[in-house]
């Protein structure tokens, strides 16, 4: 073995055993921790309830995690109408607790009639007279942002809606850093959700002018993808052992805390871990006792993504 590949490794191993120390040990009694969204004023818990946790569980498993959840601390959930039967799960599980917690929803609509559509249909599921902040989802392509903002547009919607009374806040996600500050040069939007992640801003440079442009608008900030590694090889992409889970995850438990920890020392509100429920409930245990990453364990996290593919690039979908 090279030096520099012993080193390497050796450095993975005790940022490895130094993460895993803290989550085997008694789970935190603490709350976990809020940050303010933006401008908006709001207080959110720094993990979010992404709705795949629930989407194809039984009712009551789903009251379960949500009632956990929230026991522990969340109250920033997020759910779309393409994730399966998640808002069916999610609505009847979060209604004991809908006044005290901050509900996201989605639309791919991009049209003022079918963004309504959606918009009616997920409050319907839900069990809510209102979401506290509609986005459009995955907002890619530069032609989507001129679709939404034009004449007829999902903007319209989105505008009517909160005059209504039936949203807060106008947000969107995304997975291109141009149409991302092309959206938010564009429009005042209150959030932003999109991938800052160790392997996509170390090996892709995909992020980092994604938060500056946030950040010097003051939009709310939102965080995919912080437990991600890497695609999945050729011969797994149609069958890999994470049915929740589109992207190759960091490895479980060590890695994925090491990501998601890098994640939260950014200048973001809030995370949202995969929808694989052994994911999200080791989210909630490095939250609850969250602390950033001591410089040695960040060298060995970033150096373990070196030669990774990225899961976007800049230029993606333009």
């Amino acid at each position: 073995m090279e030096r520099r590949t012993f080193i390497r490794q050796a450095a993975m191993t005790a940022a490895a055993a130094s993460a895993a120390s803290s989550l085997h040990a008694k789970t935190p009694s603490q709350p976990i921790a809020k940050r303010t969204l933006g401008k908006t004023g709001e207080k959110l818990s720094i993990i979010g309830f992404g709705g795949i946790v629930v989407m194809d569980e039984a009712p009551g498993a789903s009251s379960n995690i949500v009632a956990e959840a929230v026991d522990r601390g969340i109250n920033y959930f997020d759910v779309a109408p393409s994730y399966g039967n998640a808002q069916e799960r999610l609505g009847p599980a979060l209604a004991p607790y809908r006044k005290n917690v901050f509900l996201a929803c989605k639309t791919e609509g991009r049209s003022k009639d079918e963004s309504r559509k959606q918009l009616e249909e997920s409050l319907r599921l839900l069990k809510t007279d209102h979401v506290d902040l509609y986005q459009f989802h995955a907002l890619t392509k530069m032609k989507e942002l001129d679709q939404v903002l034009g004449p007829g547009g999902a903007m319209e919607t989105m505008e009517a809606a909160k005059k209504e009374g039936k949203i807060r806040y106008i947000g969107f996600s995304v997975h291109s850093a141009e149409t991302a500050v092309a959206a938010l040069e564009r429009y005042p939007f209150d959030t932003i959700l999109f991938p800052v992640n160790w392997v996509l801003f170390s090996q892709a440079g995909f992020g980092p002018q994604i938060l500056k442009k946030a950040q010097e608008k003051g939009v709310g900030i939102l965080a995919l993808k912080a437990m991600a590694k890497s695609t999945w090889p050729a011969g797994q992409k149609k069958d890999h052992p994470e049915p929740k889970c589109w992207y190759q995850p960091a490895a479980f438990p060590d890695q994925a805390s090491l990501g998601l920890r890098w994640t939260l020392g950014h200048p973001i509100t809030a995370a949202i871990p995969p929808g694989d429920e052994k994911y999200f409930r080791l989210a909630m245990d490095v939250a609850q006792s969250y602390k950033p990453l001591e410089p040695h364990e960040e060298q060995a996290l970033l150096s373990g993504g070196a030669g990774l593919e990225p899961i976007f690039r800049l230029g993606n979908d333009v």
